[in-house]
């Protein structure tokens, strides 16, 4: 029998529990936190304590239940980053519900579909986006953070007196689904994201484990990157208030405020993505604020390379900038560079606590140390599956439980692994992700087009850009295309990689789009170009 290469976590063992809901877990500890600051909304200045939040919770909970909503029921949460978004979340999360977040700057059309996957029967939007809720069609609750005219208002939910809420006693943490972020997995269309209260407390456990503890509670911290995004849902809210830490809140990134919150605030911990680092590295506005508190760094969601690395911490006096590894599927955290080898650059970390990686070959075989194949994981925090997707599923986790992530990767002799490229077709814009299939189906639509093929298109500072191959059926421009797309689907989803024309899209015998190939056909471009 053929030796089994796996690597196992090099720290000790968490442990989650299995009788306690997602609610229990991160509030249990806000009355000994009391008046301690938990958020503050940073364009505003608007502050939760603790203890308010706890209330507001409660608030929430109860007027949720008197409208109806009942264990299973599923909202979705369309909003920006700000106070009252946790209030939601934990509120419906107590009383047994789940949660669908959902980007902020999607159009209508792309509410509507993942109201309609996810069967969500609640929509609650934002000021800024409350006219695309209101063009949602099929709605049968849909409310809004303040005040607008055709929706109902959060504010008058918010009149409860508590006395209706009741935690819901029957919530079986290890089986029941908590939240529904909606991810393209390796493949596809974007798909619901199963994820139970015991794979998201498990995954704050880890990210608390003191060989890698991701923030402390001492100073506050950034709450950028947005909550309706797994990355920033977990990593930064969920954990951040279990620990007891103080977040800042920014609806967007807008440069002053970003950059006046950490002065102002004296922000030492940040969850960040690689484009944030690329400011900090080169935008001249970056010397006009005192960013010396800012202490503590970690990047996601896409890979971070080591010599913008090397820069930003020489500008920024950043002591400690690691680099982590998940994907919704994984709750989202299963690598993280360790507190002790921050030196480590171009490494996504060593394996999570009670978490265990592999690296496979085409015929699923384990290799050893800096051989290059597919990362594989396993651990707690594996995603229950898609929501009633489960060929989807059956194709991501194996029989033995191991997660498929369609990246490519290798381990060194430490135990740490390195990504190297990628099997899955998902475009990564600044961190969100685009799915190919999505734009091609939409762009499959329009009566001029024949064919077409989406990849994203390498880039310093978004890293990929989505770019469209297209075949013609009649006379159709590239703004025109481009143009289309805008106004079909939200910003992150723009073909900003620009079009090119083809004769035809290349094709597998089985009809599957070969992308490797147009990626070559762009580099060969790219290089052709450069020496014009």
């Amino acid at each position: 029998m053929a030796e089994e290469f796996i690597v196992n976590s090099p720290m000790s063992d968490v442990h989650p529990p299995t009788n306690v809901s997602l609610y229990q877990f991160i509030c249990g500890n806000f009355d000994r936190y009391g008046d301690k600051p938990a958020i503050t909304h940073a364009a505003t200045a608007q502050t939760l304590s603790y203890r308010d939040l706890g209330l507001q919770i409660r608030q929430c909970g109860s007027a949720l239940r008197r409208l109806g909503f009942k264990k299973g029921d599923i909202l979705a949460l369309f909003s920006p980053n700000h106070p009252q978004y946790a209030v939601l979340l934990l509120a419906v999360t107590a009383i047994g519900g789940i949660v669908t977040t959902i980007n902020p700057l999607y159009t209508a059309d792309e509410v509507t579909k993942q109201m309609k996957l996810s069967s969500a029967q609640y929509l609650f939007a934002y000021p800024t986006n409350a006219d695309v809720a209101l063009k949602v069609t099929s709605r049968i609750g849909a409310y809004v953070f303040g005040h607008v005219k055709g929706l109902k208002s959060f504010n008058e939910l918010m009149k409860d007196d508590g006395s209706f809420f009741k935690m819901d006693d029957t919530i079986r943490p290890m089986q029941d689904t908590v939240v529904i972020p909606y991810s393209s997995g390796t493949t596809g269309i974007p798909k619901g994201v199963m994820l139970t209260h015991y794979n998201l407390i498990a995954n704050s456990l880890q990210l608390m484990h003191p060989d890698i503890k991701a923030f402390d509670n001492d100073r506050p911290s950034l709450g950028l990157l947005p909550w309706y995004h797994i990355y920033g849902l977990v990593v930064i809210l969920l954990s951040g208030l279990r620990t007891g830490a103080h977040l800042i809140s920014l609806e967007r990134f807008e440069p002053e405020l970003f950059l006046g919150s950490i002065q102002k605030y004296k922000i030492k911990y940040a969850c960040l993505v690689p484009p944030l680092y690329v400011f900090l590295a080169k935008d001249p506005l970056v010397e006009k604020f005192d960013l010396s508190s800012l202490q503590e760094t970690i990047c996601g969601a896409a890979p971070l390379d080591s010599d913008l690395s090397q820069s930003v911490k020489e500008r920024a006096k950043i002591s400690l900038l690691r680099q982590a590894y998940g994907m919704t599927e994984l709750s989202p955290i299963s690598h993280l560079v360790k507190r002790a080898d921050e030196k480590k650059f171009g490494a996504i970390g060593v394996c999570a606590p009670n978490t265990k990686a592999k690296v496979v070959d085409e015929d699923g075989k384990s290799l050893p140390q800096h051989e290059r194949g597919e990362l594989c994981i396993r651990g707690p925090q594996v995603m229950k599956g898609y929501f009633r997707n489960e060929k989807a599923t059956a194709l991501t986790i194996d029989k033995d439980g191991w997660l498929h992530t369609g990246d490519i990767a290798y381990y060194d002799e430490d135990g740490y692994f390195y990504i190297v490229d990628r099997l899955k077709e998902l475009i990564k814009y600044k961190g969100f992700q685009v799915p190919p299939a999505e734009l091609e189906a939409l762009l499959l639509t329009n009566e001029k087009i024949a064919d077409a093929a989406v990849i994203g298109r390498p880039d310093l500072e978004a890293g990929e850009l989505p770019m469209a191959f297209i075949v013609k059926k009649s006379e159709i421009s590239k703004e025109e295309i481009i143009e289309f797309v805008k106004s079909k689907v939200s910003p992150h989803k723009y073909l900003r990689g620009g079009i090119e024309f083809a004769d035809i899209i290349p094709k597998s015998a089985s009809g599957k789009i070969l992308r490797r190939e147009l990626r070559k056909r762009v580099a060969e471009l790219t290089k052709l170009q450069s020496k014009l």
